[in-house]
């Protein structure tokens, strides 16, 4: 008998020192992390249901040496402070780790005051080889515990080569997205929001394997993330070395669970751009509308034709204005068959394009791409003494080519004298927009740069954006093309959201697969923009459609050769002079998806509250008509009314015979449409 009582004596005792070493770090609303000083494991729980279980940290070090909150360490302590930064206040809590031979290590975790979720960082203390891995979230276990149409959704580096955002199914997820993922379920739209609020040294990815319906058998959060198809890297991540106070760090991760995952996503974009203040000066004017010469005139770009652009847009098309009552006339990739003897020539005629368009009242734009060479031969580099073969990075010893065009090394004195001398030619000609395009190249890991203290792509792609928006010093916005999706928001004012679309209803089905998915960006960027519009010779639908995708994103730039003759000069006046659709987009905001369960396609609907209204955007893709049925409470709207009164906006016919709660319309092919009503919850 005595020995049995010992014996759950015993058992108690360990149970005890067992829930001793737990502590326990509450934040939101109802929930919690329980981190456990005895494995080095924590759990994380939402609403009292714990969603991640068994979680760990672990780093790889520069020299292969692998690290590991569980079995590395065999002390671990624990501590908490207050403090303050561009994010808000809050308590930090920080667990040390310290182990025979191994570098102290340092698990740590944010929680700001009237945020309903939490960011958690990684830390290794010591120079040395510094580190090309570092997972502040690993797990085997995870669980949300809902069980039907749960999707993981990847998420691309950059909007190069046609890439596409993919809802994959959890059950059959495997996969690896780029810095931010949401973990969601499509009918509740409950969802876990994981990714790195802060791009400065690291490219972050989110490793994602589904068990079943509703459960991951693997989610990593990790930094050191490189992939040839997404990140465009043919070598590993590179190293990141302590900082001034003898550590290495992660970025910070944020970890929140949302009832609506879509509010999670804008909530995570508005994280980071608190985390990373801006490095560009404020945009305070309109909403950018404009024109690009990319969408059909490309190589034929001449001076008299961009004057016509500007004669068809001053004469025939004066109510496609933009709240400053002025639009953006921009010259793409050949303007400088504008400039005789090319970029050390004369620019006395872009200087006439300038003037000519400011004297209609417009702004007149320009395009460059400053981190590469599309000339890729060796030849004395513009206001430098430097060749541009000095310039050029290699990876695994090879010049780096992507997309036509070699890299150059953002960080390179001839790099960064060529951009000081044509940033000033341009602003001498006074052009007051810039499209900057192929910003990925300087993101690319690289075997050295030229500065010594940059060790990875994304240290050399901040050292080279942040040297060029000092050249342009105020004087322009900024419209990044083809570029990494959040490292670049820090720099510009307006980013497409997409690769290159023209005019064909599958185009605008690509470009709206990266607004349904993407949407969230607007929070991010002053602007995001769905590419120029180009109407050519596409049926009045195709048309409308991709008018459409302009407004749903945000902005509206139109491509067409206006200095010609054609059907796009008559479906530019009719449906850019049209009132109610430039009302929407007079502020630039884009709409969200009604649905998030569409794989790599596009969601068919999307909407946008504003002014008490609910505007709703419909769009067909398919070659036969599509019905499609309206739920009002996928859109905040009142149900039961029994009667509905909504404008087609195209069309301005009022639908006043809609009724029921679920009224079904009918969308012709290839076609879209776009409802204003009102009525909210």
């Amino acid at each position: 008998m005595l020995q049995k009582k010992t014996g759950t004596l015993l058992l108690c005792l360990v149970g005890m020192l067992a829930h001793a070493q737990i502590r326990t770090i509450s934040f939101g609303h109802h929930d919690q992390i329980r981190y456990d000083l005895h494995t080095g494991r924590y759990d994380v729980l939402f609403s009292g249901k714990e969603v991640i279980s068994d979680a760990y940290a672990r780093c790889v070090a520069g020299d292969g040496d692998s690290l590991d909150s569980r079995s590395s360490y065999s002390s671990r302590t624990w501590s908490l402070a207050s403090f303050s930064d561009s994010s808000g206040a809050g308590i930090r809590y920080t667990v040390d780790l310290t182990g025979a031979g191994r570098p102290a290590m340092q698990q740590v975790f944010y929680v700001y005051k009237g945020d309903n979720y939490f960011y958690t960082e990684l830390r290794l203390a010591g120079g040395g080889p510094g580190c090309h891995y570092m997972s502040p979230l690993s797990t085997e276990r995870t669980d949300l515990h809902e069980y039907i149409d749960n999707r993981a959704l990847l998420t691309p580096f950059d909007n190069d080569a046609w890439v596409r955002y993919n809802a994959v199914s959890l059950e059959t997820a495997d996969l690896t997205g780029a810095e931010v993922t949401a973990i969601y379920n499509n009918s509740s739209r409950h969802g876990l929001i994981l990714g790195s609020v802060d791009q400065h040294e690291w490219k972050s990815g989110i490793f994602i394997r589904g068990a079943d319906s509703g459960r991951l058998s693997c989610l990593r959060v990790f930094a050191g993330y490189t992939d040839k198809t997404y990140t465009r890297d043919t070598k590993g991540h590179g190293r990141v070395v302590a900082d001034a106070a003898h550590f290495v760090r992660s970025p910070r991760m944020m970890v929140g669970w949302f009832g609506d995952w879509r509010q999670g996503l804008e909530e995570y974009a508005g994280a980071g751009r608190r985390a990373l203040p801006r490095y560009i000066a404020a945009w305070t004017k309109g909403t950018p509308y404009g024109w690009n010469s990319w969408g059909a005139i490309q190589s034929s770009l001449t001076l008299p034709k961009a004057k016509s652009v500007i004669d068809y847009f001053y004469d025939s098309c004066q109510a496609f204005r933009n709240a400053d009552s002025t639009l953006y006339i921009d010259l793409d990739s050949y303007w400088d068959n504008l400039a005789e003897g090319g970029l050390t020539g004369d620019f006395s005629r872009l200087m006439e394009f300038c003037q000519y368009c400011k004297g209609k009242g417009f702004r007149p734009g320009i395009y460059w791409a400053p981190f590469v060479d599309w000339g890729k031969s060796p030849r004395k580099m513009e206001n430098s003494d430097y060749n541009y073969s000095d310039c050029w990075t290699r990876s695994n010893g090879a010049y780096m080519d992507l997309d036509g065009a070699r890299a150059m090394d953002p960080t390179h004195p001839g790099t960064r004298a060529r951009i000081a001398y044509l940033i000033a030619r341009f602003k001498t000609c006074g052009f007051e927009m810039i499209k900057i395009d192929f910003l990925g190249h300087a993101a690319l890991e690289a075997d050295r740069y030229y500065d010594p203290s940059v060790q990875t792509g994304m240290q050399a792609f901040r050292k080279g954006m942040e040297y060029l928006i000092d050249q342009l010093d105020g004087k322009m916005v900024v419209y990044a093309a083809i570029s990494p999706s959040l490292a670049t928001a820090r720099y510009v004012h307006m980013r497409r959201i997409a690769c290159d679309a023209f005019g064909k209803i599958g185009e605008t089905a690509y470009t709206l697969n990266s607004t349904t998915y993407g949407w969230w960006q607007g929070h991010l960027y002053d602007y995001i923009d769905a590419d120029h519009l180009v109407f050519g010779r596409e049926l009045p639908g195709a048309n409308r459609a991709r008018v459409a995708s302009g407004i749903v994103t945000g902005t509206l730039v139109l491509g067409d050769d206006f200095s010609s003759q054609g059907p796009w000069r008559r479906m530019a006046q009719e449906l850019l002079q049209n009132g109610d659709l430039l009302t929407i987009a007079l502020d630039g905001r884009a709409f969200r998806p009604v649905e998030g369960n569409t794989g790599d396609q596009a969601g068919n609907a999307f909407y946008r509250e504003a002014a008490g209204r609910i505007y709703l955007a419909i769009v067909n893709y398919g070659d036969t008509a599509m019905s499609y049925t309206i739920d009002p409470s996928r859109l905040g709207m009142k149900a039961g009314s029994g009667h509905w009164a909504m404008k087609e906006l195209f069309s301005g016919k009022m639908l006043e015979s809609v009724k029921g709660d679920t009224p079904t319309l009918k969308i012709p092919p290839a076609d879209a449409v776009i409802f204003s009503g009102t009525g909210r919850q």
